[in-house]
């Protein structure tokens, strides 16, 4: 691996992309583009449900034309609410490791990226993904013929926004072994980062933030509040209400007693803001409460911060600038 396996991150659709395999999880439910497929295996009358991997085992099958891949596998992981930044790393080391032992003459690899969909950090899930990946090939624990890795993306703001994650940790857009004269000449903090994350990251300060999924809020909650909160050093998630099946409110109430701090968007007056906000009161959780519209405020919320805002940057420059006034 001389020259390093080509890592990218694209805005597409996991069907369209042809490779040699597909790698998905299975979070021991079918979620997403897992679901998807396993109904079009039924479609064709290929019932693969009962062998789907239990947490630690994989299962790989031939796409039977579903995806443009040759094959699929699926790597059996813990249920959505215990896949975690450290479990996301170890997926990405496991991606790699099941195909080598399946498949080693495999040259092409398709990837998701996991965690911002249902509300993790998305640049820590992100780099715990590729930090895993890049174990795997440090451990030599790969297919050797393995020359590129794609990242496809549905979302493209999230695909731009992640590229510039990757750019950040491998400027080259190549992921080289740790004893190789390419990886030592890497930033510090880029090695440090591959080193450290996953692992480290649930002793970092988080903040949860409560507030509607909705597509006119997506703005506003990437560039206006996660900009702020991650150039202040936190974790920033939040709870992705549609992911989920089952008891949808636990996972919120385990996410907002992890955390260290909540804020809160009142706007449009959702009542699952206010019940979050409710919640994390009951905790004794500070909070940041942001508003577009002060008429559109239920409460007295006298005593609590509350950001009244008309565009994407003045709330981020008014976050920004609350939050560097906490001790957390």
């Amino acid at each position: 691996m001389a020259d390093g396996i080509r890592v990218s991150v694209i805005h597409g659709d996991a069907y369209q992309i042809k490779a040699d395999a597909l790698v998905l999880k299975y979070a021991q439910s079918n979620y997403g583009l897992s679901r998807d497929i396993v109904r079009d295996f039924k479609t064709f009358d290929l019932y693969i449900s009962e062998k789907l991997p239990r947490i630690g085992d994989y299962f790989f099958t031939e796409s039977k034309g579903i995806t443009c891949t040759k094959g699929i596998i699926f790597l059996g992981v813990n249920r959505l609410m215990q896949f975690g930044y450290k479990e996301i790393r170890e997926f990405g080391r496991r991606a790699l490791a099941s195909l080598a032992v399946e498949d080693p003459s495999i040259r092409k690899i398709v990837m998701t990226i996991h965690g911002p969909g249902y509300g993790l950090d998305e640049i820590e899930a992100f780099e715990s993904q590729l930090a895993g990946i890049s174990d795997s090939i440090s451990a030599d624990d790969y297919p050797h013929n393995l020359s590129e890795i794609i990242f496809v993306e549905i979302s493209r703001g999230r695909a731009n926004r992640l590229r510039s994650v990757l750019d950040g940790l491998f400027p080259d857009s190549e992921i080289h072994s740790q004893k190789s004269d390419e990886f030592k000449s890497q930033k510090n903090n880029s090695t440090e980062t591959l080193r450290s994350v996953g692992y480290d990251s649930n002793s970092k300060k988080s903040i949860f933030v409560a507030m509607p999924f909705a597509q006119e809020f997506d703005d506003c909650f990437h560039y206006g509040i996660q900009g702020a909160v991650n150039s202040c050093g936190y974790l920033c998630e939040r709870a992705d209400l549609q992911s989920f099946t089952g008891d949808v409110m636990q996972f919120v109430k385990e996410r907002i007693a992890k955390s260290d701090f909540l804020i809160a968007d009142l706007s449009t007056s959702n009542p699952n803001v206010y019940l979050e906000i409710g919640y994390a009161w009951g905790l004794n959780k500070q909070t940041i409460l942001l508003v577009k519209d002060t008429k559109e405020l239920k409460f007295d919320t006298q005593g609590q911060r509350c950001i009244r805002y008309t565009t994407i940057k003045e709330l981020e420059i008014k976050l920004k600038e609350e939050l560097s006034k906490l001790n957390l």
